[in-house]
């Protein structure tokens, strides 16, 4: 039996969400404590890869049982107690047999945030970024995002994507009291492609030094080698991920 787990974490602690030789990460933890709790090695399947640093605020991942979990409320209560305070799961859901966090997500959902001034208590979770970039530049620039589908610009080298193809539905900017919001959809990304995006967008056309036409022009002309610097990996989220309704089981089926 397969089940979904909600969940999210503060990546500031974490080589990322994979397992790692001789690294922390947010997979070892989860398997660490449902391992214990089924006392049984228990694999867990997560949605995708985020890097060092990164968080998420709903993240799913997926392991499997051979008999049901007769209590999911107190089961997810269990997982709490014993996994680190910076990873909290929100729900434990029965899904089909052949469900798959990864393989089934119809759309993720980034956040990027930026502070515009210092302030001790987002160091780790917002970029600081003390000039002020043009906003209006950087959106008439994403909206050039929506017309591509392949994004080898911004893949980072040597990750063995099978493709660089991605549909992006949704990229815009949004000022907030402390700063800027990035917020990105797609029905997938590449690995370091938000943090890419982010980094041109706000060190080329947020600074002047290319216009949103040649933004374009970039993502037009599929290489890596014309992207600005990556932005850093605190300030980015994991936001969302969509799943259609029917791998969901209702409780009692």
């Amino acid at each position: 039996m397969r089940y979904f787990l909600i969940l999210s974490y503060k990546g500031t602690n974490y080589h990322g969400w994979q397992l790692q030789r001789n690294a922390p990460s947010v997979q070892a933890e989860l398997e660490r404590v449902l391992t214990a709790l089924l006392r049984k090695q228990t694999p867990v399947t997560g949605a995708g890869r985020t890097d060092t640093g990164v968080h998420a605020r709903n993240y799913t991942a997926h392991f499997d049982t051979e008999r049901p979990v007769a209590d999911l409320e107190g089961f997810r209560y269990h997982l709490n107690s014993m996994l680190p305070g910076d990873i909290a799961v929100h729900a434990v859901h029965r899904v089909r047999d052949d469900a798959h966090a990864r393989f089934d997500a119809l759309e993720r959902e980034y956040i990027y945030y930026i502070c515009s001034g210092k302030d001790p208590f987002s160091r780790e979770t917002a970029w600081q970024y003390r000039a002020v970039p043009d906003m209006d530049a950087m959106n008439a620039a994403a909206a050039h995002l929506l017309e591509f589908d392949d994004f080898t610009t911004f893949a980072k080298l040597g990750s063995g994507n099978k493709n660089n193809l991605c549909r992006v539905t949704h990229a815009a900017w949004c000022r907030t009291e402390s700063g800027l919001v990035f917020t990105i959809r797609a029905n997938r990304f590449l690995r370091n492609m938000v943090r890419a995006i982010t980094g041109t967008l706000v060190y080329e056309v947020g600074r002047g030094r290319m216009t949103p036409e040649g933004f374009r022009n970039i993502i037009a002309a599929r290489d890596l080698s014309l992207a600005g610097s990556s932005a850093p990996a605190q300030g980015l989220f994991l936001n969302r991920i969509r799943y259609p309704e029917g791998i969901f089981i209702a409780d009692g089926e």
